[in-house]
C-alpha cells in the first residue's frame, strides 16, 4: 500500500483584538496555506456568521468531490480511448443542521457535462456514461465520505447533436 500525506496550515485571522469573548465578538476568517501554492481565504458560511466573499468548508467539500471525480473520469476516459474536450460540473450538496447546532452533509450531487471530441457511434456515448461509475469507485474523496454522492451526467458528442442523459443513450 502506498501512503501520501498532505500538510495544510489553517491560520485564524478573526480575533478582532478581543478573541472569543462572545459568540458575536470574533470573526470566522482564516487563511488556508499549503506549501508553494496560493493561499485560500476562508470563513464560515454567511448563515453561520461568516464572510460570504470567502470560501467556506462546505463549499470546499463539494468542490473536492467534484474535482476528484473529474480527475478520475478524465483518467479512465484516456485509458478507454474516449477523447474528452470539455468538462463542467454544476455540483451541489445538502447540509442538515440539527437544533443543537451539530450537523452533517446528507448528500452531494455531481452534474458533470462532458463533451467528447467525436462519437463513432452510440456505443461511445454509452461508454462515456458508464465510465462515471468507474471514476466514482476510484475517487479518493468519495471513498472517504459517509453520505450519498449521486452522479447525474450528460454527454455531448461533436457528431451527435444535443446533450444526452443516460436515459437517452
Amino acid at each position: 500500500m502506498t501512503r501520501h500525506r498532505y500538510a495544510v496550515t489553517v491560520d485564524w485571522t478573526g480575533a478582532r483584538g478581543v478573541g472569543t469573548r462572545s459568540y458575536t465578538s470574533y470573526g470566522r476568517d482564516h487563511v488556508i496555506t499549503v506549501a508553494d501554492k496560493p493561499t485560500i481565504d476562508g470563513s464560515s458560511d454567511a448563515a453561520f456568521r461568516g464572510d460570504a466573499s470567502r470560501h467556506n468548508p462546505e463549499d470546499l467539500l463539494v468542490a473536492s468531490l467534484s474535482a476528484c471525480h473529474m480527475l478520475w473520469y478524465l483518467h479512465v476516459c484516456s485509458q478507454q480511448g474516449l477523447i474528452v474536450t470539455g468538462y463542467r460540473d454544476d455540483a451541489s450538496g445538502t447540509l442538515e443542521v440539527r437544533p443543537d447546532g451539530a450537523g452533517a452533509f446528507t448528500n452531494v450531487t455531481l452534474r458533470p457535462q462532458v463533451e467528447l471530441d467525436a462519437c463513432h457511434d452510440e456505443v461511445d456515448a454509452a461508454k462515456a456514461h458508464e465510465l462515471h461509475q468507474l471514476a466514482h469507485r476510484h475517487c479518493f474523496i468519495a471513498n472517504s465520505v459517509r453520505f450519498e454522492v449521486a452522479i447525474e451526467p450528460t454527454v455531448r458528442c461533436a457528431r451527435i447533436s444535443g446533450w444526452r442523459t443516460p436515459a437517452d443513450s
